[in-house]
This record gives structure tokens, sequence and C-alpha cells, in this order.
């Protein structure tokens, strides 16, 4: 499914449960020690499904685990990204020679808890919502909006090297299945500009991309 807003050349695979056994690297494991069940399975799920995506360019299966910020490490010369939330694991990679940047998130198609939307976007990011939302009420917008934001600070902490909250990116979503975002944090060492993706609602999810 998220194959479908990602760029031509990028691989991906995806799962919507745990039920295929998930193998870890001993690397891997060690980072799981005290987890819980749930973790686990999701854990394991979703770097399954980024061996399979690294498989389709050609690398052979190696250990993920994760890095700085919690980002995972992926093997060199590739740039990439997992994303896991109720129902749905998802892991995309493509050679560094062919993005900067890949980000990609996952969540359920519902609206975010009361409260949270004025605490992750600006007035102006508002204002896009609630004309979206006139349009087409049926979509999340809220939501989405977080969806993409996670995308962008996934593909950005790569580079960047640097949290982010949420108001440090703006995010702008189109009708069309597209979207544009730029990252503005104080002191940031990287300018990537502007960084686009898709985004898609489907079978209960919205899902974002991000690339550069």
């Amino acid at each position: 499914m998220i194959s479908a807003i990602l760029p031509l050349g990028v691989a991906s695979a995806h799962a919507f449960d745990d039920l295929e056994p998930a193998p870890l690297f001993a690397e891997e494991e060690a980072q799981l020690a005290g987890a819980k069940a749930k973790r686990r399975r999701e854990y394991a799920t979703v770097r399954r499904c980024a061996r399979r995506a690294l498989g389709e360019l050609g690398v052979a299966p190696a250990a993920l685990p994760r890095g700085e910020g919690g980002a995972p490490r992926w093997p060199d010369g590739v740039v990439g990204s997992m994303t896991h939330c109720a129902g749905y694991r998802a892991a995309a990679v493509a050679g560094a020679g062919q993005l900067a940047v890949l980000g990609i998130d996952a969540e359920p198609a519902a609206p975010l808890p009361a409260g949270v939307l004025g605490l992750v976007t600006s007035p102006a990011e508002r204002e896009r919502l609630a004309e979206l939302a006139g349009a087409a009420p049926a979509i999340p917008w809220d939501r989405l909006l977080f969806c993409a934001k996670e995308a962008v600070y996934k593909a950005w902490f790569p580079v960047g090297r640097q949290w982010l909250g949420f108001r440090d990116a703006t995010v702008r979503i189109e009708p069309d299945g597209t979207l544009a975002a730029t990252v503005h944090p104080g002191g940031t060492r990287h300018d990537l500009g502007e960084l686009t993706g898709r985004w898609l609602v489907r079978a209960g999810l919205v899902l974002a991309t991000i690339v550069a």
C-alpha cells in the first residue's frame, strides 16, 4: 500500500499483522531486552519488511538496530524509513544516489485526540485544515497532517541530527494527494529546501511519504 505513494525506484514492503515469523539479528535482540511481546512483534515485523525491501535493491540481509534519535541504522549507501501502527507495518528504502532523504509514516484514520492539534500545528496550518475539512469532511485532515510531520522528522533526522518539534516543520497538504514541507529549527546545520511527498487514505489508515 505504501508503494502507491513512493517514487519509482524506491523499494518497499508492508504487512498488516505479525503472524509471519520474523527472525532478528543478535544486535536487534539486544535492543529488545525487557520489551513486552507486542513491542517485540512490531519491531521484528517491520524489520522483516525492511530486509525484504533491501533485497529488492540487491542488499543482503543485515541488522537494522535503532541508532541516534531512534532512527534505524541502514547499510552504507542506503536511505530508508520504517513505520508501524495498529494493523500496519511498512518499510521503504532507496539508494543514497537516488534520494537524499526518505521518510514514511502511517497512522489510524481517526481524528487526533482533543487538545493535540493546537500543540502540533501553526495557526496557518489550522486555517488550511479547516479549508480542507470544508471541502472533504470524511478525511481526517488533522491526523494526516500529524502523519506527514512524522514522515518529515524521519526523513530529516538522519542528515539534520537534531530533534524537531512539530512546529519546526511547516506542511501544506493538497487535496490532490501531494504535500510539501519545509524544516526550520533554530540553528539547523542542514538546509534541504522544500521537501515533497504524497499522502493516501485507505483501509482505515492515513499514510504519508516525504522525499528530497
